[in-house]
């Protein structure tokens, strides 16, 4: 194997690593919302689910500046400086004396978060110009491995020690990881691969005409009602296993832990089966995830596992792909800057999610605990899956629009000399 093939290797692997600490941290706190509102003594449950909103908003805001120095310096700085920040405000979450002090150390958090996304993303899609879409599902393994880690570490860490303990941990070994990273990875990904350059970096326009941006806000938007959705059934099915179902902290955590166990698998196996038509897999997977969603508070107590399973299998799939049908409608030289602006509009309306879930559930008064009480809610979240389906033909549009049929980055040649040479 060519040192320029090594490279490829280790690189897709650590970025999966990196991908698995950015996500523990997304869901770490989804069972210890009722634990956090006693120990700061919240008057709404709102103000406890509240953090987790700031933290997504803080992590979402910086995306398009991080796109933009993604495009411009080492993607390896990026990646270890943000992985150091992300723990340091989880080490400082778990020793906040005082609410507003948790606030700001999820801010900081979010804020070290937001480094991860714009620079790894474009970084697999150079390394990968084809097979994207499984590279992709491979990185996501990490993300897989970090949300089920998340909420079953801090659930059961929780039960026995308070939920201040996980989280300090969680964070401590976050930094540790950041050193790691810094020792292991190589400072950027070599050019020994013949490329497609449009122009120079940081220089070509985003999206040249108004047509291409209205496209891309509109694929944005629909998109970020798939992510309300995603983001809600941590949030919200954490308050109703706990209020409808009467389950532990303990138990909730592991509940919530299997949505995305389940996409270990899907994701590589959907990113893989993508490459050979983006859209059509985009729409089934999603389609079934909506279902999943409406059906899931009729189903017994005993089902919610294997429901979250079946629904995590499906729609955690549809990151890799979306993310390499996004890369691969626009040029290398302006991925970083696209995917950053693409997080950071579907981040800000889809994270609201778990505040605004918090507050559905405590105006439902005495409804909240039973499982009828949450029907329409869940009928709302698998229709908002289903109108986000009407950002696929803009993200064609765009792709059509921008002359880029082939695999983005590649040229004559490259794909057969890839295809010849898999890493995957």
């Amino acid at each position: 194997m060519s040192t320029h093939q090594q490279h490829r290797v280790r690189t897709l692997w650590l970025a999966g690593a990196l991908h698995a600490f950015t996500h523990v941290y997304h869901v770490a706190l989804l069972p210890l919302y009722l634990l956090i509102r006693q120990d700061f003594q919240l008057d709404k449950l709102g103000r406890a689910t509240l953090l987790v909103t700031a933290m997504m908003i803080a992590y979402f805001v910086p995306s398009f500046p991080m796109g933009v120095l993604a495009d411009r310096i080492s993607r390896k700085k990026l990646l270890g400086i943000g992985l150091f920040i992300n723990a340091l405000g989880f080490v400082l979450l778990g020793l906040a004396p005082t609410y507003g002090l948790a606030l700001t150390a999820v801010i900081i958090a979010g804020f070290g978060g937001s480094f991860y996304h714009p620079a790894a993303t474009a970084m697999v899609a150079r390394l990968f110009p084809v097979g994207t879409g499984k590279a992709l599902g491979l990185t996501g393994i990490g993300a897989s491995v970090g949300f089920f880690l998340g909420p079953l570490y801090t659930g059961w860490r929780a039960q026995h020690s308070g939920w201040r303990a996980p989280i300090i941990e969680l964070g401590c070994l976050g930094l540790i990881g950041a050193i790691a990273f810094w020792s292991l990875a190589d400072d950027d990904a070599p050019r020994a691969a013949p490329q497609k350059e449009a122009a120079p970096v940081g220089v070509q326009k985003l999206f040249p005409t108004p047509t291409l941006w209205l496209l891309f806000i509109a694929f944005s938007f629909a998109m970020s009602l798939r992510d309300f959705t995603g983001n809600s059934m941590g949030t919200l099915g954490s308050l109703f296993l706990q209020q409808a179902r009467g389950m532990s902290v303990e138990k909730t955590g592991f509940a919530l832990s299997w949505i995305f166990i389940m996409s270990m698998i899907s994701n590589p196996l959907f990113g893989g089966l993508s490459d050979r038509g983006r859209i059509r897999w985009t729409a089934l997977i999603l389609s079934i995830a909506a279902a999943m969603v409406a059906l899931f508070p009729h189903l017994p107590g005993g089902a919610s596992i294997p429901a979250f399973m079946v629904y995590g299998f499906f729609f955690m799939a549809s990151y890799p792909v979306i993310e390499a049908a996004l890369m691969e409608s626009v040029p290398d030289a302006v991925r970083g800057r696209v995917f950053g602006l693409f997080i950071t509009i579907g981040g800000l309306v889809g994270n609201v999610s778990h505040w605004l879930v918090g507050r559905w559930v405590q105006h439902l008064g005495p409804a909240a605990d039973s499982p009828q009480g949450f029907y329409n809610i869940y009928a709302l979240l698998g229709l908002f899956i289903l109108l986000s389906l009407l950002g696929l033909p803009c993200l064609h549009a765009i792709r059509k629009r921008e002359h880029l049929d082939a695999p983005s980055g590649a040229q004559p040649g490259v794909r057969s000399l890839v295809m010849q040479n898999p890493e995957l």
